[in-house]
């Protein structure tokens, strides 16, 4: 990773950013965490690993402001997000972040919220920075869990257009069965938009209802800031219709995009095989039911959502024409 200059980053201590200087790659076919988990293994990196305050984020903002991001990934969780971003970060004027821990750590921080959104703000120009000098977008996607503070990144970013990907419940809630994320597991996160406060009955339940209130509150903002709904089944051939005219695809671009699509988003080394009809028959009755009960409901409203959005965009596709 050469040219190195910024930014790892752990959670904001005190008003300080842990950093490890290395560039902020493009992440093609890998999380922000995983790229930085790497650099921090090589020996400079382990030798020269420095702490900054924040406010010189915003000193690097002034002195040499990035990219503004063009777009923001927001998601359910195991639902095509990361293919999503990686079809993306194979385009050269693309610069991708995916679930950077800093901003998540930003996000949910007890900052005071004028420092915090200053924070935020000079964060992401540094990771819009150009690399070879011919970038022209920054997509981030963002942790499952941030839906809770969409509102805040609104708040910085009122103009950026978004999105919300979502899937199948049950297959969602299969898939974190096998191995949950950190918003699935009991007290992993702490407080949140997805808590409920109340007793659960096992991790099916937990899971069914942190769900429900995932998809709850992705169609909220869907509906209240202008969010594009997303199901998985659209996907990827979407990135060469409707969301190629979203993210701004050239002709070209719209070819380029599908030659990542022949491998698993979160295994790279693995073919991608679609995947929903074995999730669904290993979910068991007691999942079945609790993923009916908790997010049947809220996953039926984005799909109407979602389909009277299409049925508009095609309508005024065929008044253009």
């Amino acid at each position: 990773m050469a040219g190195c200059r910024f930014v790892s980053g752990r959670s904001p201590d005190n008003g300080r950013l842990t950093g490890a200087g290395l560039a902020i790659c493009r992440c093609i076919n890998r999380f922000f965490r995983d790229a930085v988990e790497d650099a921090l293994r090589l020996p400079f990196n382990q030798a020269f690993r420095r702490q900054m305050p924040l406010s010189a984020l915003a000193e690097w903002q002034a002195q040499s402001p990035g990219l503004a991001p063009s777009a923001f990934i927001l998601h359910a969780s195991r639902c095509g997000s990361t293919l999503i971003s990686q079809m993306l970060a194979g385009l050269d004027d693309h610069i991708v972040v995916s679930e950077p821990p800093p901003l998540d750590a930003l996000l949910r921080s007890d900052l005071p919220a004028e420092e915090r959104r200053a924070a935020i703000s000079g964060l992401l120009s540094a990771y819009g920075q150009r690399r070879g000098g011919n970038e022209q977008r920054l997509v981030i996607k963002l942790d499952a869990w941030n839906i809770g503070e969409w509102p805040l990144l609104r708040e910085c970013f009122p103009d950026t257009p978004w999105l919300f990907v979502y899937r199948d419940p049950l297959e969602i809630a299969v898939s974190h069965l096998r191995r949950p994320g950190m918003h699935m597991v009991p007290g992993m996160l702490g407080d949140g938009v997805l808590e409920d406060g109340l007793p659960f009955e096992g991790r099916e339940d937990f899971i069914a209802r942190r769900l429900g209130r995932l998809l709850e509150a992705g169609l909220a903002h869907c509906r209240d800031s202008g969010g594009l709904a997303v199901n998985y089944s659209e996907l990827p051939e979407a990135m060469g219709g409707r969301l190629a005219e979203f993210f701004g695809l050239s002709a070209e671009q719209r070819q380029r995009v599908f030659a990542t699509t022949g491998r698993h988003a979160k295994q790279s080394s693995q073919v991608f095989v679609a995947d929903g009809e074995d999730k669904r028959r290993e979910a068991s009755a007691l999942l079945q039911t609790r993923v009916q009960n908790c997010a049947q409901a809220p996953y039926d409203a984005l799909e109407t959502f979602r389909l009277n959005t299409v049925c508009a965009e095609k309508s005024l596709s065929g008044l253009a024409g």
